[in-house]
């Protein structure tokens, strides 16, 4: 007789581990309280959804993670990026990487991945159970009664994907796991400056982004929008200071170096153009590269007369311009998150999972993937690569020969 797998979560995780299961070993029932599955697949990347990332070495890879590196330097010993891209590619989905090391689908599609997976679990004959809520999980002797909004459940193996979920976390501590209190990842910074009034897209392509108090910084891509300062470089460190930012209530300063190089260095740009096109206006030289939107903004907030010729520009002057282009500090007044694409930092402790299958240590046949875990990584596919990578594990212990012979199979 086939055994009973409950998966908890019809998301990335939850799918993944029942695309893998051998289905001739086992009865799989997917359980997702939503009225769709795979819902951040399908928002993930702005609907083109960033399968992974191009990054083949795993002592590489997990340098992306700020929580959950030193466990999953093995996980993606395991199964890494190029498992993932062979996976999808083996079930009909073309994959591109982008200049950035991103992967895509080549149709520029969520819907190709999740009619992928969705597909591969129907042919296998699972349950795919939506509009369904985990009202509780109770251990017996042998087995778990999973109590749904729609009546009991007898699984003899639970598969735990519920994402950040409040209700999900609760039910995990509820069952004795140990949880670290989640705070969100992946969110912009809220600042109100008269520097970025009517400057909402404009974009940089490489700056440092600076949060002195706490002595961090990361480089990369900064956009501005309707609620102050995003892009790479913002998420990546709201990523790394997660829990710090979380201690402080968002209300903090950052410096933004809008060129990336040292204020020396800019200077001399500055002097040596200077020298160059004497007779050129400030506000039609082309100094740094920069927008023409934003540079009237810095001359105009810094009192410079932008028909003013360069020769004609004092050393005061190109210090005011200067300090906002390189050390331009910024009050934070709080975040924002993308709706349903944003991340969480906690979940349940990594010490209660063993990392070579991804099995609970607190209970018996019991797997734990996802963003559950107090794992989470920066922008860029590292996330999904997590959940696939953890999904795999447990659907290759729980396909294997030793397994099936320890619980008499």
């Amino acid at each position: 007789m086939k055994r009973k797998i409950a998966i908890i979560g019809g998301g990335a995780a939850g799918f993944f581990a029942a695309a893998n299961l051998d289905s001739s070993l086992y009865d799989i029932s997917i359980f997702e309280q939503n009225t769709d599955v795979l819902q951040k697949v399908k928002i993930s990347g702005g609907g083109r959804c960033n399968v992974t990332h191009a990054c083949f070495d795993p002592k590489e890879l997990v340098r992306f993670y700020p929580r959950g590196n030193k466990e999953l330097v093995s996980v993606f010993s395991k199964f890494q990026p190029g498992d993932t891209m062979a996976w999808f590619e083996e079930h009909g989905v073309p994959l591109k990487i982008e200049t950035d090391g991103r992967v895509f689908p080549e149709s520029n599609s969520s819907q190709s991945i999740i009619d992928a997976l969705y597909s591969n679990a129907l042919k296998k004959g699972i349950a795919v159970n939506t509009k369904v809520s985990v009202k509780d999980i109770i251990p017996k002797e042998e087995g778990y009664i999973v109590e749904t909004s729609k009546g009991e459940f007898l699984a003899d193996i639970i598969i735990y994907t519920t994402g950040s979920s409040p209700k999900g976390m609760k039910l995990l501590a509820k069952l004795g796991h140990k949880m670290v209190s989640p705070v969100p990842s992946l969110f912009t910074f809220n600042v109100k400056d008269e520097l970025l009034d009517g400057l909402s897209g404009t974009s940089f392509p490489d700056v440092k982004v600076k949060i002195p108090n706490l002595k961090s910084s990361e480089n990369g891509a900064l956009l501005i929008t309707h609620w102050g300062l995003s892009g790479p470089a913002v998420l990546k460190l709201s990523a790394w200071e997660a829990v710090r930012l979380a201690e402080v209530d968002y209300q903090f300063d950052v410096e933004i170096n809008f060129l990336n190089i040292t204020y020396q260095e800019a200077e001399s740009y500055f002097l040596d153009f200077k020298e160059k096109h004497s007779k050129k206006t400030i506000g039609q030289s082309k100094i740094f590269p920069t927008t023409q939107r934003f540079w009237n903004r810095v001359l105009e907030l810094n009192r410079v007369n932008k028909d003013k010729q360069l020769a004609n520009i004092s050393s005061k002057e190109m210090g005011m311009i200067l300090e906002t282009l390189c050390r331009k500090l910024f009050r934070v007044n709080g975040k924002s998150t993308f709706k349903e694409e944003f991340v969480t930092a906690g979940g349940v402790d990594l010490k209660e999972i063993n990392f070579k299958t991804m099995a609970s240590k607190c209970l018996s046949n019991f797997y734990i993937a996802g963003e559950v875990l107090n794992i989470d990584a920066v922008t860029g596919g590292f996330n999904f690569q997590a959940c696939w990578s953890e999904a795999y594990l447990i659907s290759e212990a729980l396909n294997s020969k030793s397994y099936h012979e320890k619980e008499g199979a």
